[in-house]
């Protein structure tokens, strides 16, 4: 049972697991050499995956019988037109939805055999979420937006500001903590909701078109930090469908009508990312224009 809401958030508390659902490794360098990623499960595994949807006597089948393995440590992109079943994907592999058929393991757990409940812990304590449109929470600065995670984790306040003041910081947004989202920018937004996706200190961060509303400028600034991330030893997985976004990763998978229809490899799991480079932005202003947001 819930306890009582939280006066600041309004979120009802759940008591702390004694332990984490599923074990998270060191994000430390040091624990990715090759003989370590032989003793541990990849952290996604998905196997002969398919997804259909149901619209009264129409049958769509989103999703084609993917089978993928990512490691722990990896940088992919997932690429895809509209329509090519990369956003139904990942909603899978983030535990919102359940594949019609196929098995996914996520650390080599399966998550079919996990109740609701469970599913909720392994979303806000292993996966970071990040969104093309934010999501962040309209009227309510930048603290208490990356501060939510850990309210609903039962966290107290003084630890729970701690984790994201450090959160934010980390993201060079320590100088906006008190801003509410109305008052940023697209990028600074997005790096709020990125600071969001880490506070709970997460292995996994699964990020749903990041780049889809920023400048170029922005965009670079946000892949950075996911590349940092990345160094880090977190696992990073991008859904987009920019190419120049893709590039920056270490493997890209690309699919068509639901199903994988490339998969290539640009750098190893535990190489460093590719190289920064610059971004062409379809977001780019036109000559004689106005930059449309700040920069940070």
């Amino acid at each position: 049972m819930r306890g009582p809401l939280h006066p600041r958030t309004g979120i009802g508390r759940r008591a702390p697991r004694a332990r984490p659902l599923v074990a998270r490794p060191s994000s430390g360098r040091g624990a990715q050499g090759p003989g370590a990623a032989a003793r541990r499960h990849p952290v996604i595994e998905v196997n002969d995956i398919g997804k259909i949807f149901e619209l009264g006597q129409i049958r769509v089948r989103a999703l084609r019988e993917i089978s993928l393995r990512i490691e722990t440590g990896d940088l992919v992109a997932i690429m895809g037109s509209s329509g090519s079943g990369k956003s139904t994907l990942m909603n899978i592999l983030g535990c919102l939805d359940i594949p019609t058929s196929g098995r996914y393991l996520i650390d080599g757990v399966d998550v079919s055999q996990m109740d609701e409940d469970d599913l909720a812990d392994l979303r806000n304590r292993k996966i970071g979420f990040v969104f093309q449109s934010f999501n962040l929470v309209p009227r309510t600065s930048a603290l208490v937006n990356v501060e939510l995670p850990l309210a609903y984790a039962g966290l107290r306040g003084v630890e729970r500001r701690r984790r994201a003041e450090r959160a934010l910081r980390s993201v060079g947004m320590g100088h906006r903590l008190s801003h509410q989202p109305a008052e940023l920018s697209g990028g600074q937004q997005q790096r709020v909701a990125v600071a969001r996706a880490l506070v709970t200190n997460p292995s996994l961060i699964l990020a749903d078109e990041p780049t889809g509303n920023l400048d170029s400028h922005s965009t670079e600034d946000v892949l950075r930090i996911f590349a940092r991330l990345n160094e880090e030893g977190r696992t990073v997985v991008l859904i987009t469908h920019e190419p120049d976004v893709a590039a920056q990763c270490k493997r890209v998978i690309r699919l068509s009508d639901g199903a994988v229809v490339e998969d290539r490899r640009s750098a190893g799991v535990h190489d460093p990312p590719p190289a920064p480079r610059a971004q062409k932005s379809a977001h780019a202003p036109r000559a004689g224009r106005a930059i449309p947001e700040a920069q940070a």
